[in-house]
């Protein structure tokens, strides 16, 4: 992979979810099924970071795990490039893999402790790139480190166990980017990271961004994190999107309830261990086995009203590049809108 490698247009569309689904059956009585996601779409763009964002349980992992391939969609499609993706096995399927890589959660899960740092990247490279041999997989291998800011001669021959968090984290990059990928999909990265390496993670993924022109996914529940990284933010509640738009405008005037409760309840860093203020928001999320009828965020929503509890808000769209599904937002509510407040951010006309 060479310094001036681009994989694509600046904002050219690589990798898209359309109406995205999952439901797994129970086993039990017939018919039952975890509603995980539920009509997903995403846009995943060459040289941007589009984050998703929401609660444990909310879908995030699903949809990377869908875009993965490692999950089939119950409905709805993945396109690569704008070609549907249906390879499930064979050369297609290595080749959609080599495209789209993903990164897990648990640095520490996710290397074999058995196998060197050097056993690890080669093995990739020669899955990936398999006409390398001797002197060029050595300089491959080199590369690699150096792309992800980890001294070669230090780290290539050492076992996961003697590295830390993060230098796990950025072998684990290293080898996604042995497969020259278009795609990262980034499954909450820096969660299982000390405080103090976060940053560095975000850092090094933004560079790769940059540089590459790589399309980036980043799976989140920390939305400060997403403002920070993301050009983009897509709010996800009980598998649904309930609100996007740039990073900026999603998180200084968020517009679904759902969304003012992430971000008041993200640390002040002005008082250490306090957070933003009250949500109104109250219980916890639903059970995704029978979701609520209507807006799934109502049970907790202090601005519900019948309308609410019944039919399900689409995404509409409240301004340049902003959507929120919300019935205070929605033209065709009526006298049944909900009030709310100073929370409602101004709809264009």
């Amino acid at each position: 992979m060479t310094e001036t490698a681009v994989r694509g247009q600046a904002g050219e569309v690589v990798l898209a979810a359309a109406g995205v689904t999952k439901h797994f059956p129970t086993g039990g009585r017939r018919s039952a099924a975890v509603h995980a996601v539920d009509g997903v779409d995403l846009a995943l763009r060459a040289g941007q970071v589009v984050a998703l964002v929401g609660e444990s349980g909310s879908g995030k992992s699903t949809v990377a795990r869908l875009l993965a391939r490692l999950y089939l969609p119950t409905d709805g499609e993945v396109l690569l490039r704008g070609q549907r993706v249906t390879a499930r096995r064979g050369g297609a399927f290595r080749a959609y893999c080599r495209r789209v890589q993903m990164i897990f959660q648990d640095p520490f899960a996710s290397l074999n402790p058995v196998h060197t740092v050097r056993y690890t990247l080669t093995r990739s490279l020669r899955i990936h790139q398999s006409g390398l041999r001797g002197a060029e997989l050595e300089a491959a291998l080199r590369a690699l480190l150096q792309r992800v800011q980890l001294q070669p001669e230090r780290y290539v021959d050492k076992f996961p166990h003697e590295l830390s968090g993060g230098q796990r984290q950025r072998v684990a990059i290293a080898r996604a980017l042995a497969a020259d990928p278009e795609v990262l999909l980034a499954d909450e990265p820096i969660s299982m990271l000390d405080v103090s390496i976060r940053i560095g993670i975000l850092n090094l993924l933004q560079d790769l961004r940059d540089r590459l022109g790589i399309a980036i996914l980043y799976i989140t529940h920390d939305i400060a994190s997403a403002r920070y990284f993301a050009d983009e933010i897509n709010v996800l509640y009980a598998g649904h999107v309930v609100e996007s738009g740039d990073g900026e405008s999603v998180t200084q005037q968020p517009a679904h309830p759902y969304t003012q409760l992430l971000v008041r309840s993200a640390p002040d860093p002005e008082q250490l261990g306090s957070t933003t203020g009250a949500t109104g928001a109250r219980g916890e999320p639903p059970s995704m086995l029978n979701p609520p009828a209507g807006c799934r965020f109502h049970p907790r929503c202090p601005f519900a009203t019948d309308l609410c509890r019944t039919r399900k808000p689409e995404l509409v769209a409240i301004g340049a590049g902003r959507t929120v599904a919300c019935w205070g937002y929605a033209r065709d509510a009526g006298g049944d809108r909900p009030d709310l407040g100073d929370a409602r951010v101004a709809v264009p006309a």
